[in-house]
């Protein structure tokens, strides 16, 4: 699990990347294009972050379910909510990185 969280932490932090791209697009990609782009990177951003949230609240839990203060079904919940917000994650990441992949190959 600490593996993940910390693919987690190194996606959301190139997400800031993103909007050095519109830097680099050409003049009739500077004018409203812009807005949307750095607006899809900091909601990018937001939601690797509530995914790192997600998973460090279940692995807390874990261990206070280690040390007998909760029941099982509280961790089970947890944990089952961070496997679901993982599996979203490595979906995201799948479909950012085919795309990149589909726009790198654009003949121009």
């Amino acid at each position: 699990m600490i593996q993940a969280l910390s693919l987690i932490d190194k996606a959301g932090s190139s997400v800031s990347s993103l909007s050095g791209l519109a830097n680099m697009a050409g003049p009739a990609m500077k004018t409203q294009d812009v807005n949307i782009e750095t607006t899809f990177s900091a909601a990018l951003a937001s939601v690797s972050a509530n995914a790192v949230d997600t998973l460090k609240s279940a692995e807390g839990l874990s261990m206070k379910a280690l040390q007998g203060e909760l029941e099982v079904r509280e961790v089970v919940d947890a944990v089952m909510t961070a496997e679901q917000t993982l599996q979203t994650a490595v979906a995201i990441r799948d479909k950012i990185v085919s795309s990149y992949l589909e726009i790198s190959r654009m003949a121009i």
